[in-house]
């Protein structure tokens, strides 16, 4: 396919680091809005019913399914998803990297045993 001169321009800004960095970040806020709004929508509820529910402004909700809003907090997160019958995943990977990070790559034992769900090894100083 004809590559058209807005995908040309963009592949020249992209060059730019600073500019790379802008685009990425707002790439996640569009994310995180439309499956908020998605989410929405298949539960049948409007922006002041959904606010309604979680106590809160149609305007929070509005600002929550906004691609330009940046200031998501797990908390928000985790109250409209619990409304919404859905869950928060969050994941991190390296720069450069499309898939996140497994547990087994990371070799960060856990030591919290209430905050690890996952089955592991106890270490000799556990067994005793």
């Amino acid at each position: 396919m004809k590559k058209t001169n807005f995908d040309l321009y963009l592949e020249e800004q992209l060059k730019d680091p600073v500019f790379a960095g802008r685009f990425e970040k707002a790439g996640e806020a569009w994310d995180v809005a439309l499956q908020l709004a998605a989410l929405r929508e298949k539960a049948g509820l409007s922006q002041k019913e959904l606010a309604r529910k979680l106590h809160t402004s149609q305007q929070n909700i509005s600002r929550l399914e906004s691609p330009s809003y940046e200031g998501h907090s797990l908390a928000m997160l985790r109250r409209v998803a619990e409304v919404l019958g859905a869950t928060v995943r969050v994941t991190l990977a390296q720069k450069g990297e499309t898939e996140p990070m497994t547990l087994s790559e990371a070799k960060v034992a856990c030591k919290l045993p209430s905050v690890c769900r996952w089955p592991r090894r106890r270490t000799q100083h556990e067994k005793k």
